[in-house]
Parts: structure tokens; sequence; C-alpha cells
């Protein structure tokens, strides 16, 4: 008769080995199917969160013209609204005097064309089959006349009013998009930052510090202004002609050296680039435009030769003039460079130069 044993009881080393081959399995088994994505070097993220500010502030300087134009068609708007609310008066006024006559000689049993007209569902019709008014008295004429001219000039100007609506419709919602735009863009940077170590966005943090210290450094070392030693810190604005709009400009830029960059943004705390540019010289009683673009036409186009350019010169850069900063010698500008950046100096040929102009 055959003996019957007790199978040997699972070893618990035995029970972990079998555990970690599983999961070894199933690991394995996870990777024939998909791929992890591949880690990011510190420089790949910071090429990429370059590449998607430059994309944003080229977006901001669309949608500061937005800005712009909203705020002009909505004065537009509200000029039209108020014209057309005037000549509507004007129009009730003939019409009550038309009204007036119509009504006394309805009493008198005359029915002339006066009265037609005022009966009528179409007085604009009915004038343009009057023809002759000279059936009609001379007051009545002229108040037919006056009533047809303001009433075409209501209606003009109901279309004019209905046109700028219309638009300022569309810039909103293209302001809006725009909006959206940088935003999207701007927290698709700050994802990929997120994905860093906090010891690597300090480093980039402090790369960024430090070229800007350099490039300051180097400003700072050209012809400063000697009167400005006792601040402390040298001015840029002794390249200008003293006492010039240029000078108080540079200088107004330089007192917001190490704000921060902030799109859409014209001071006095944050600025973007135009922005500062705009509020700079505004400091110094001169009115800018509000776009990089718009400002490249703001003055005397000096060409591209940076040994052309004197301080306080506007320096366009890229080819779709998307940045803008101010020339203050030495080869340095001043300007808000970018979101996660502080007003600062820079080498202008750090970009591709698109014109220099003379305000």
């Amino acid at each position: 008769m055959a003996s019957h044993r007790r199978p040997k009881p699972v070893g618990r080393a035995r029970i972990s080995f079998l555990t970690a081959a599983a999961a070894t399995a199933v690991a394995l088994s996870a990777q024939t199917g998909a791929h992890a994505d591949p880690v990011q070097s510190k420089d790949q993220v910071k090429a990429q969160v370059d590449e998607l500010n430059e994309q944003a502030e080229v977006k901001t300087e669309a949608y500061n013209a937005s800005v712009e134009k909203q705020q002009t068609l909505q004065k537009q708007v509200s000029q039209l609204q108020d014209q057309v609310a005037r000549q509507q008066a004007e129009v009730t006024t003939v019409q009550g005097s038309l009204g007036e006559i119509a009504a006394e000689q309805y009493r008198t049993g005359m029915m002339p064309q006066t009265v037609q007209l005022m009966l009528s569902s179409n007085p604009d019709s009915f004038l343009s089959q009057a023809g002759d008014l000279t059936q009609v008295g001379a007051t009545q004429a002229d108040l037919l006349k006056s009533f047809k001219q303001e009433q075409a000039k209501l209606d003009q100007q109901k279309g004019e009013a209905e046109h700028k609506l219309a638009e300022l419709d569309a810039t909103t919602k293209g302001l809006k998009a725009d909006k959206d735009e940088i935003q999207a863009k701007l927290a698709k940077a700050q994802d990929l930052l997120n994905t860093l170590t906090q010891q690597e966005r300090d480093a980039m943090a402090a790369a960024e510090a430090k070229a800007a210290a350099d490039s300051q450094a180097k400003a700072k070392s050209a012809t400063a202004d000697r009167a400005s030693r006792d601040s402390g810190r040298p001015s840029m604005a002794a390249n200008a002609p003293v006492g010039s709009y240029t000078a108080a400009a540079i200088a107004a830029a330089e007192s917001k050296l190490g704000s921060w960059y902030q799109y859409g943004a014209t001071g006095p705390t944050v600025f973007d680039c135009s922005g500062l540019m705009q509020w700079a010289y505004n400091q110094a009683g001169v009115s800018l435009p509000r776009t990089s673009q718009s400002q490249a036409t703001a003055g005397t186009n000096i060409g591209t030769n940076l040994a052309d350019a004197k301080p306080g010169d506007l320096i366009i850069f890229y080819a779709d003039r998307h940045h803008v900063g101010m020339y203050v010698g030495n080869g340095q500008i001043i300007h808000a460079p970018r979101t996660g950046t502080q007003v600062r100096y820079e080498a202008a040929t750090n970009m591709p130069i698109n014109a220099i102009v003379r305000v």
C-alpha cells in the first residue's frame, strides 16, 4: 500500500523569491507594451522653456495690438452712438414740424403731399416718387428735403455704428484667444520646469542671474554719469545729450532695473518689452505707440548697423519685430526680456537686429 506524504511547506525565502520574480515578469511585460518618456536634461528643458517663452512673447505683442485696437474701437463706438442719438433727435424734430403742419392741413380739409408723407410707411420711397416739390409750399418743401437728408445721415451713422460694434466684438474675441494661447504656453513652460529638481531649477536661476549681472557690469563700465556716483549706481544716461528727452528716458528705464517681466504690462512695477519703452519715454514727455511693431515706425529708421546707434534709440529685434529694447551705449540695451526674467542690460547682438529707430 502506497504511502501518502504531506507536501513540504514552502519556506519564507522561497515565497519572497517567487514574489520578486513575478513582479519582475510583470514589469518586463509592461515594458514590452509601453516605453516610459525619456528623462530630459536640464539644458533640454531650458531650451524648450526658452522657446515657449519666445512664442509667448510673440503672441504678447499681438495681444497688445488687440488691446490697443479694442480701446480705439470702444472710443469710436461711443462717439458714433452719441452721434446717432443726436441725429435721431434732429430727425424727430423735423418729423415733429412736419406733423404739426400735416395736422393743421388735415383740420382744414387739405390732404397734400406732406400728409401723405407722414402716413407713408416708407417716407424715403415716397420722397423719391414725389419728384417735384414745387407743388407744396416753400416751408413744407424745405422740411421735406431736411427730413430726407437727416434720415439719410441717421441711417449712415447707424450703419457705421453697427460695423464698428461687429469689429469690436471680433477684436474682443481675438483678444481672448490671444490671452488663452499665451497662458497655455506659459503653463506648458512651467510644467516643463516642474520636471526638474529644485537643485536644477536653482542652477538655471543662478545662471540667468549671472548673465544679467555680467551684462550690467559691462554696461556700467561704459561712459557713466559721474554726477550719479553719490547714488552708488552710475547711469548710462550720460551717453545721451545732457538734458535731452533721451537722457530722461534712459534714466527712467534704468530706474526699473530688476523689475519683473509680465506680458501686457506697462508699469510702473512690471513690464513687457514694449511696455517698458512706452513707460520710459512717457516719463520723458514723449508718447510712443503700444507695440514693438508700431514703435518700429515711431521715429527715424537708422538701419541695422549697431555702430550707427545712439543712446536712447529703440532697437527692434527679429523679422516679425516682436521685441524691442533701448540702446544705452557700449553695445548694450536695457529691456524686459521675457517671462521669468527681470529688466536688465544685455548685449544688443544677442538677438537679430531688425531696425534701429531714433525717436
